[in-house]
């Protein structure tokens, strides 16, 4: 039985013992990386590049896209090199970084969504009002803020759990290294303290959760008193995409870490936070540039562009 400061590295779960099978996640890795930073980088481009996507809801999109690209680099390169080189190792520094960055960018995108529905809200129940409550100035502030307490978060959680003494081992049950997962490891009392933070931040998360719904159910019942079709429909598709990316995030997410144990194996818990960690990001781009014509145009004028220069 070992203490922590003698650990100077995490071995990870492999997601498969055979080579092929390796192999096969390597590609099956790299395509869905490879399809996150082509969606999300071709938002970004398209919101910076016209300046009639220069809105409040573009802005914290683009805030979004940029959220969803880090918190996809954290854990999908490391697996794919895992997978091509056959070895599972990471280093201790390795382990805290992936812990602190994951955490700063899913925090900070909870955040970001909590303030989109925000923007929501203003637009459909106080459209008159929007110019003033979520001028350019107000904007750049919230979003600071996302960023910001994501950012504060995850550095008190990542600091708690790597100060905590270790004496299980040093095999972590996930193909990224996980505040449960490195508390598992951790001598028996001394993981308390992080729970008390983790309850904290359950508080907060049910918290933006509640402000979500209530700003929906807010909206639900502005959008059903516009008298023409056509100005619900309208109402219903800016809101659809946001309400799909936070379901997504909410369902995923929850699932990993809230499931009964009797359904529990490491296979299932893998696929589970292989769902809630890769799936959003590379998802998120193609439900918002679905229903969304005006990205569409921006992007089909991209493109053109693009190949016009090319030939």
């Amino acid at each position: 039985m070992s203490n922590g400061s003698s650990i100077t590295e995490f071995l990870l779960l492999a997601f498969a013992d055979t080579r092929e099978l390796q192999l096969l996640h390597f590609w099956l890795f790299l395509g869905i990386y490879l399809a996150a930073l082509l969606g999300n980088g071709l938002i970004i481009t398209a919101i910076a590049c016209d300046h009639h996507l220069h809105t409040p809801m573009y802005f914290f999109l683009l805030n979004l896209s940029l959220l969803d690209l880090g918190s996809i680099s954290t854990t999908l390169p490391k697996a794919m090199d895992n997978s091509l080189w056959d070895n599972r190792d990471i280093s201790y520094s390795g382990c805290a970084a992936q812990v602190l960055f994951f955490l700063f960018f899913i925090s900070a995108e909870f955040s970001l969504l909590t303030i989109m529905a925000y923007d929501r809200y203003v637009a459909i129940c106080k459209p008159l009002h929007y110019g003033t409550l979520l001028g350019s100035r107000a904007c750049v502030h919230m979003a600071a803020a996302a960023w910001g307490t994501g950012f504060l978060y995850a550095v008190l959680h990542t600091a708690n759990t790597f100060s905590l003494p270790l004496c299980q081992g040093n095999a972590v049950n996930h193909f990224f290294c996980e505040i449960p997962q490195i508390l598992k490891l951790s001598c028996s009392h001394s993981y308390l303290r992080e729970v008390g933070l983790i309850m904290v931040s359950v508080c907060l998360a049910f918290g933006c959760f509640v402000f979500i719904v209530v700003s929906y159910v807010q909206i639900l019942r502005a959008v059903l008193r516009i008298p023409s079709e056509q100005g619900r429909h309208k109402a219903f598709s800016t809101c659809l995409p946001h309400v799909a990316v936070v379901s997504l995030f909410i369902s995923t997410g929850m699932f990993a870490h809230v499931k009964p144990p009797s359904i529990s194996s490491p296979s299932l818990d893998m696929v589970v936070s292989f769902l809630y960690s890769v799936v959003p990001p590379a998802v998120n781009p193609v439900i918002y540039s679905m229903r969304n014509q005006e990205l569409k145009e921006t992007l089909k004028k991209l493109i053109q562009s693009a190949l016009s220069h090319h030939h």
